[in-house]
């Protein structure tokens, strides 16, 4: 029998043989999510022998992980802002980035009433966060992907958020109604950038990650029909593209929002841009 030592260190070999990044970090997730305990756990428990009932899934994972597979689609779930969501190919592995999106949005100073919509919810990390934090928020998550929604959904059942609506459209067109917020991390990706994607981020469902030549179909569908659905003084949050800040602001400006701010992410990229609808 192998020991959970031994394992470590041959599952970390061959993960390295394989370019996966922070490949002992992989190893650990993997064996911990096997014996079901912490990563820090493993550490007092090197000398543990595993049986072939644990061996044997571990090599189907680890072969998978060698082959590109996300690591958050092996364990089947990922942390976001305090919790654990269900995670899958049905829609886009959360980044981080969004974290900070959601963050930020909580750091604000909003009513503490008000109706909040998440386009392109995908698994729903985004918006079932804010109304988790926020109770008193109504918020509708939306979605194109029929899959992402009943992904969205899971987690809102495993989580237990009850502040929530559902819809599945394409952008507005089967949303009635109009909000005080919006939030949106749409597709951004440039059908030129497909061939240069990540092993990991081809497993992402193509529908959430590519918008047209620039990655900005979608954006500049969606930004002036958000205008429009916001109430007066409401408000628009994004995540964008790492180099599509200027012309976001300037699509924004063009359908009439004011207050432009972009912030940036932790790595100093134009990441964020919010904006309002005049009161006026």
């Amino acid at each position: 029998m192998s020991t959970v030592l031994e394992t470590l260190d041959g599952g970390t070999r061959y993960l390295e043989k394989r370019d996966i990044a922070d490949a002992r970090r992989n190893m650990q997730l993997l064996v911990a999510h096997q014996l079901k305990c912490s990563r820090m756990e493993l550490y007092v428990q090197f000398d543990r022998p595993l049986s072939e009932s644990d061996l044997h899934p571990l090599r189907e994972s680890l072969k998978l992980r060698g082959e590109g597979v996300p690591l958050q689609h092996l364990l089947g779930q990922v942390p976001f802002h305090h919790r654990e969501f269900k995670c899958d190919a049905r829609a886009l592995i959360p980044r981080p980035e969004t974290e900070e999106l959601a963050e930020w949005l909580l750091d604000m100073s909003l009513p503490q009433d008000l109706a909040l919509l998440d386009m392109g919810c995908g698994s729903g990390v985004l918006g079932l966060t804010l109304a988790a934090e926020r109770p008193a928020w109504q918020v509708t998550l939306a979605d194109i992907s029929s899959a992402a929604l009943a992904l969205a959904r899971e987690n809102a059942a495993a989580l237990a958020i009850p502040n929530l609506q559902w819809c599945e459209s394409d952008l507005f067109a089967a949303i009635d109604g109009a909000f005080d917020g919006i939030v949106a991390n749409l597709p951004y990706v440039a059908e030129s950038e497909r061939a240069g994607l990540s092993r990991e981020v081809q497993h992402d469902p193509p529908l959430a990650l590519f918008s047209g030549p620039e990655g900005l179909d979608l954006l500049k569908r969606f930004i002036p029909e958000a205008f429009e659905r916001l109430r007066p003084g409401g408000w628009l949050a994004l995540e964008i593209g790492h180099d599509q800040a200027f012309q976001v602001g300037e699509i924004l400006r063009c359908c009439g929002f004011s207050d432009l701010e972009i912030k940036t992410d932790l790595s100093g990229v134009a990441r964020f841009p919010f904006a309002r609808r005049p009161a006026r």
